[in-house]
């Protein structure tokens, strides 16, 4: 069985080594400069699933869908053994039509649509956060036997998009009369949540945060309850040249401390961007281009480029994700280096890539690439002005294909005892993931 048939996707298997580079390179020399499209490197999503399970194998990763709902990276992170978190009725239903377990899913939204909330309970879905009183008793009328997850805030400084205003209760104020009332309504609460913020840039706040679902442990079994899960949220980091050595280390010292008891209590995270933005690059073009000349001297004064992709596709992570773009160029421009503003193509001036950066002259069908985008982009990308989305050409290394076969669908516990992690690193250690 091939672990993920998908007409809407072209997967190319190749023999060696994935280079995306060299990939790119002899794309652009065939296809037509109208449209953008991605390069989805598969086997950039392997390597980061094993660096997890090497550097953190005690958390399992439940993927934030909402950061990347290609059916390809969820298909293949199913394959891989991780989990899902999903924030919504339709989340959840394209991982389950992957075969996943309703188990293997949190319903990670403390505020969830009552018709959601009736969908994940008629599907199996149960284990999902509340940060509210009122979402409590919604829960109760909807599904009251919910598995619940208090979501504390515990934010960190550097964020690059801070959620704390919007979701999570004092972990000290709050919480404990949460997790009381729900104590009244007869709810079954097993363990506590928190995100310290997505693209987190601020790694002890992780030790701290933990320190604070601890002290909730302890309080919640005064009120008889025995608490046995904690996630640890997103906020990892994933562009290339990016690890997680630092936040590994910090996070498992903390388990080492607080939670020492491995059999007692289960630790899941939320990670999105860490397993998918290094693993798409994007591929513009210069569509038009225009020269501002200083009305005094008649020099150049600016170069003006607009690419066809912008805000309202590919680059909405601008505005929803706070990202930097930074281009590389294809064709070995040289010379004098001008002040340059790169635009999207549609009609609005509110779609501007890149205000100001120093680039030599650019003609009209030069290429232009973007690393490090699959992140909070492909999601939220709409076809504003009749432009048409970037197609995605999908690259897979024979080993890591047949991989990813043998492992799909990967059962939650092997047979002989053999666990998830277990399993996924003997066949790990039998390819080169290219």
């Amino acid at each position: 069985m091939k672990f993920l048939e998908n007409d809407s996707e072209k997967i190319q298997i190749i023999d060696g080594p994935v280079s995306v580079p060299t990939i790119i390179d002899g794309m652009v020399s065939e296809m037509s400069t109208e449209h953008p499209f991605y390069v989805m490197d598969i086997g950039d999503i392997v390597r980061k699933h094993r660096q997890w399970i090497e550097k953190m194998p005690r958390v399992v990763p439940h993927y934030a869908v909402k950061c990347n709902d290609n059916e390809v990276v969820c298909g293949t992170l199913a394959a891989l053994g991780a989990s899902f978190d999903c924030a919504s009725k339709g989340e959840i239903a394209k991982i389950l039509g992957l075969g996943v377990a309703p188990e293997r899913i949190i319903f990670a939204n403390p505020m969830k649509p009552a018709s959601h909330l009736r969908y994940a309970s008629s599907n199996g879905v149960k284990t999902m956060t509340y940060d509210s009183d009122t979402e409590l008793h919604k829960i109760k009328q909807y599904c009251p036997d919910a598995k619940l997850v208090i979501r504390i805030r515990c934010e960190a400084e550097k964020a690059q998009c801070p959620l704390g205003k919007k979701f999570g209760c004092d972990p000290v104020e709050e919480a404990p009369r949460l997790i009381k009332i729900a104590r009244s309504l007869g709810l079954d609460v097993i363990g506590v949540s928190f995100h310290v913020g997505s693209g987190c840039a601020d790694f002890p706040i992780y030790y701290k945060a933990i320190s604070y679902a601890h002290d909730l442990f302890e309080y919640a079994a005064q009120l008889g309850y025995t608490f046995n899960l904690l996630d640890i949220g997103g906020g990892f980091p994933g562009d290339t040249g990016t690890s997680i050595d630092e936040v590994s280390t910090i996070v498992n010292a903390a388990l080492e401390q607080f939670f020492p008891d491995k059999a007692a209590v289960r630790v899941i995270s939320e990670p999105g961007r860490y397993y998918v933005s290094s693993a798409f690059t994007l591929v513009t073009n210069v569509q038009s281009k225009r020269i501002c000349l200083n009305a005094r001297t008649g020099a150049i004064d600016r170069m003006m480029y607009y690419l066809n992709d912008g805000v309202y596709a590919s680059f909405n992570c601008i505005l929803y994700d706070h990202q930097i773009p930074r281009p590389k160029l294809i064709g070995g421009q040289t010379g004098k280096q001008y002040n340059s503003t790169i635009w999207g193509p549609t009609c609005d001036a509110l779609d501007q890539l890149i205000e100001t950066i120093a680039l030599p002259e650019l003609q009209i069908d030069d290429w232009v690439v973007f690393e490090n985008m699959g992140a909070y982009t492909i999601p939220v990308a709409s076809p504003f002005n009749g432009f048409e989305l970037p197609k995605i050409y999908c690259y897979i290394s024979k080993a890591n294909w047949e991989l990813l076969e043998s492992l799909f669908p990967l059962q939650n516990e092997c047979s002989a005892g053999q666990s998830i992690a277990e399993r996924l690193m003997s066949s790990f250690e039998s390819v080169v993931c290219a």
